[in-house]
């Protein structure tokens, strides 16, 4: 009759226990890292290092004739003097007043000439000003046409050459420039003048131009034709209209007020800017150059004249343009970086882009464009301009970046200044793009490609995942995969970048929650099949979701077409590599086979992993199970690979065979074939590779359930090496060993064994060393001695006296005592092993302490369950 504690231990599980619902904690994935269904780690495909800095490497799909270049020649002549807005081609509405060609003052209009009533609105008067002045440039030359045709005696007497000088009435005209003040006569009658591009004066210096400026006013410095407009105008009230009056007053004011701006920016210019525009023009020395350069941006900045409301811009910009054919690189970022503070356009930004991407091409010039903050600039570049009419200019902009990024001493830095937000936002806007109008923007895969690129190195940085993670990158990432299928270039960034991110759990769970990205993957794989650098990411991916998730395995499992398609890139890539020798003729030595190609037996090993991850999932384990072509592509594997040549393969591959081997199913290959499976695993006991040996064990304690399989183990001798691994000071090895024994301990007829070899010491030895601190090991070895000692009537003839004195002091302070854990496990997970050393250890050890101390003399003996090792 049985105990209370023998039925209690009877309805025990024996090594396993059943699956719960309810979702595992982590403390419990982590403690469970021994069971049976093991998921496979693999190394992150290596992606080499281009040894020059282009927009596409080497290993681009894209044919030289089909993409951007990476090297041309810049010079002073590609920069265009003009950088005004294009013409927007938008109707402009009549305006009030047709501007007529200016009266000689001995018309009847009288010395003045009268102006139109303005408007009270000192916003239209601004307005107006400006329309003005674009007339009057217009008709200096000579685009604009009179409103009426004067008579030939009349056009003499009023139109005179730009190229004369006319004084009399306090009125001065030069190249088309009104002076109104006698003194300014006086002092320019005695300079050639020329008018230059900028409207300002050319032939004299500044300096002497300006003497006397309390007798010029500081609009007539300026020149242009805005001056003459506001002398004219100030020059000539009309009195005989109250409200024009009130109006003129309020407009003379702000004339004034903007009168002492532009003199004071007249005066730092003359004083700060030329001089150093002076030095830029006769300087040859390139360090000389480059201090002028850095010292007259600070002057700029200073005075606030960066950017494109300076009215001296075009002037500035022309002469930097002329020192791009110095040839220096240290000057020319010097000068992009003026050249972008100063905000250019269309041709200009695309030039001045290509200048910085044509400096950064070289790693040792990393150093200056970090000194110099280039970096600021070009994703200010990004950020402000508008994408679909720079797409060229972003896409040199986004070259340099994906260089500098490379480089680890930027990455902080461009992570600080807001690379990935920028980076991400682009892309939202391609994708917005491109789902709106259905069609891809010119060049849009040219620019991703960098971004995808840059984007890559940025998330070494936690700080870059975290926020591509905040941002639900990895979505937008899926689809610009989905848009833009047919450029690899593209697709294989971005499956870098997955690769990258799902070695992470947050990052692994963020994209397994996006459902679409299996079907993705699997048209990928179909699409890409041969392009190994590709493919291989895309199957690293998978086994990264699979490994941590096993929703990710369900889902993959049933996306349509999943196994096929992995089994058809099993098979393809095991011709690749698994190349059969043709057969030698009579006499003649067979050859050995070839040794493996290095590309196909990283994407066998990336597979293989898939597939052992896909078998924890019970659905997909059992139909992988009791599938010939996945057992057959694995037991190929074996047949064909040396663990020497091809550690990591086999290593996998005897994993994968292992968690098949857990589903005992009727239809089971593995089962079918287990005679077959137990001798290839022979080789790999007797190898010199501990990790190999320990994947062989844990097959060896699946199949040992079966009774053929005990046979094949006693008759192989098996079971003289299982022993020996209990010595081994390793509890992953004992662990697996011991299962093994105590399969083998089931049938009575093998329960010698264990004393042949010391088996019994050695297990009891494992349990004084092993047990305190894990209490699985230390379950299985009290159940293996359960198993053994069955059937008898004195402990000692079973044990011997030694060990049956040893086990009964070592279980009763085992009971006593709780599991001892290191500070190091947090508590969640202390509790856990706490709960099992209760609930699975202690009823185990307490009823084989009761065997041994009641079967210490000679006792009727009792049925007892017996306890299989149904997994390892």
């Amino acid at each position: 009759m049985l105990s209370p504690n023998d039925k209690k231990l009877e309805k025990l599980d024996p090594f396993y226990r059943p699956s719960v619902a309810k979702q595992k904690t982590s403390a419990e994935i982590i403690s469970e890292a021994r069971n049976a269904l093991r998921t496979v780690g693999t190394q992150r495909p290596f992606t080499p290092q281009e040894n020059q800095r282009k927009l596409f490497g080497l290993a681009s799909s894209r044919t030289p004739e089909n993409r951007p270049p990476s090297s041309f020649s810049l010079h002073a002549s590609n920069f265009e003097s003009s950088d005004s807005r294009p013409i927007s081609g938008a109707r402009l509405s009549p305006l009030e007043l047709k501007p007529k060609a200016p009266a000689s003052p001995t018309t009847e209009e009288g010395p003045c000439l009268a102006f139109p009533k303005p408007p009270a609105d000192p916003a239209k008067i601004r307005r107006r000003s400006s329309a003005r002045a674009r007339l009057f440039r217009a008709a200096s030359q000579g685009t604009l046409l009179p409103d009426r045709t004067l008579p030939p005696a009349e056009r003499k007497k009023t139109v005179e050459s730009k190229d004369t000088v006319r004084m009399g009435d306090s009125m001065v005209k030069a190249n088309g420039i009104y002076l109104t003040e006698s003194k300014a006569v006086g002092h320019l009658k005695s300079h050639p003048l020329q008018l230059t591009y900028d409207g300002g004066f050319s032939g004299i210096k500044e300096q002497e131009l300006f003497k006397g400026a309390t007798s010029l006013p500081s609009h007539l410095r300026s020149g242009g034709d805005q001056g003459k407009r506001r002398s004219r105008a100030l020059s000539c009230p009309n009195s005989s209209d109250p409200s024009r009056l009130e109006t003129r007053a309020v407009s003379r004011a702000d004339l004034q007020e903007k009168d002492t701006e532009m003199e004071v920016d007249d005066i730092f210019w003359n004083t700060r800017i030329v001089p150093i525009l002076h030095k830029l023009e006769k300087e040859e020395n390139a360090e000389m150059l480059c201090a002028a350069c850095t010292q007259l941006h600070h002057a700029l900045e200073e005075d606030h004249m960066l950017g494109k409301n300076f009215k001296r811009r075009s002037l500035l910009l022309k002469t930097l343009y002329k020192l791009v054919d110095v040839g220096s690189d240290p000057l020319s970022l010097k000068l992009a970086k003026l050249i972008l503070a100063l905000k250019v356009s269309r041709k200009n930004l695309l030039n001045v882009c290509k200048l910085i991407f044509k400096i950064s091409r070289s790693e040792k010039n990393d150093s200056l464009i970090q000194s110099d903050s280039i970096l600021e600039l070009l994703l200010e570049v990004l950020r402000s301009e508008v994408l679909q009419t720079n797409t060229e200019a972003f896409l040199y902009c986004m070259g340099t970046i994906k260089f500098i990024s490379g480089n680890p001493g930027f990455l902080n830095e461009m992570i600080s200044k807001g690379a990935v937000e920028i980076l991400m936002n682009l892309i939202t806007q391609i994708n917005e793009n491109t789902k709106e109008c259905g069609t891809c923007l010119p060049n849009s895969g040219h620019l991703l490609v960098q971004m995808t690129a840059t984007l890559r190195n940025l998330v070494d940085s936690p700080l870059a995942r975290c926020k591509l993670l905040s941002m639900g990158a990895l979505p937008q990432l899926c689809m610009v995969m989905g848009q833009y299928m047919s450029d690899k270039d593209l697709c294989t960034n971005i499956a870098r970048i997955f690769s990258k991110l799902t070695s992470y759990r947050d990052c692994c769970v963020a994209l397994a929650n996006y459902s679409s990205c299996y079907a993705l993957f699997l048209n990928l794989i179909n699409k890409y099949q041969r392009k190994q650098d590709l493919v291989v990411r895309i199957v690293f991916i998978l086994g990264n979701l699979t490994a941590k998730n096993n929703q990710a395995r369900e889902q993959f499992f049933r996306e349509k077409g999943s196994i096929p398609t992995l089994l058809s890139l099993f098979h393809t890539f095991s011709e690749l590599d698994l190349r059969p020798q043709r057969p030698a003729g009579d006499g003649e030595e067979q050859p050995r086979p070839q040794k493996p190609q290095a590309p196909a037996e990283d994407m066998l090993v990336k597979l293989t992993r898939v597939l052992a991850n896909l078998a924890i999932h019970p659905g997909a384990g059992a139909a992988l199970a009791a599938s010939p072509s996945v057992v057959g592509l694995l037991l190929a594997t074996l047949e064909y690979k040396s663990i020497d040549d091809c550690e990591e393969l086999v290593i996998n591959t005897t994993a994968t065979i292992n968690n098949l081997s857990y589903y005992q199913v009727k239809n089971s290959v593995i089962q079918d074939q287990k005679l077959h499976v137990a001798e290839l695993l022979l080789k790999l006991l007797v190898s010199n590779n501990m990790d190999g040996v320990l994947e062989a064990v844990r097959v060896f304690g699946n199949l040992s359930q079966d009774r053929d399989i005990c046979d094949f183990i006693v008759r192989k001798n098996v079971h003289k090496f299982m022993i020996a691994l209990l010595d081994a000071n390793h509890q992953d090895m004992c662990f697996s060993a011991c299962g093994v024994l105590l399969n083998l301990a089931v049938d009575k007829d093998k329960r010698v064994i264990l004393k042949e070899g010391g088996g019994i010491k050695k297990l009891v030895d494992c349990l004084r060393d092993f047990g305190p601190t894990d209490w699985q090991l230390a379950c299985l070895v009290c159940k293996t001695l359960w198993n053994f000692s069955e059937n008898i009537t004195n402990a000692s003839s079973c044990f011997g006296d030694e060990d049956t004195n040893t086990l009964s002091v070592l279980l009763s302070s085992l009971l006593d005592e709780e599991l001892a854990l290191d500070d190091s496990f947090d508590q969640d997970l202390k509790n856990y092993h706490r709960l099992h050393w209760e609930t699975e250890f202690k009823p185990v050890a307490q009823q084989l302490l009761n065997r041994i101390q009641t079967r210490r003399t000679f006792l009727e003996p009792l049925p007892v369950p017996s306890f299989e090792h149904d997994a390892s």
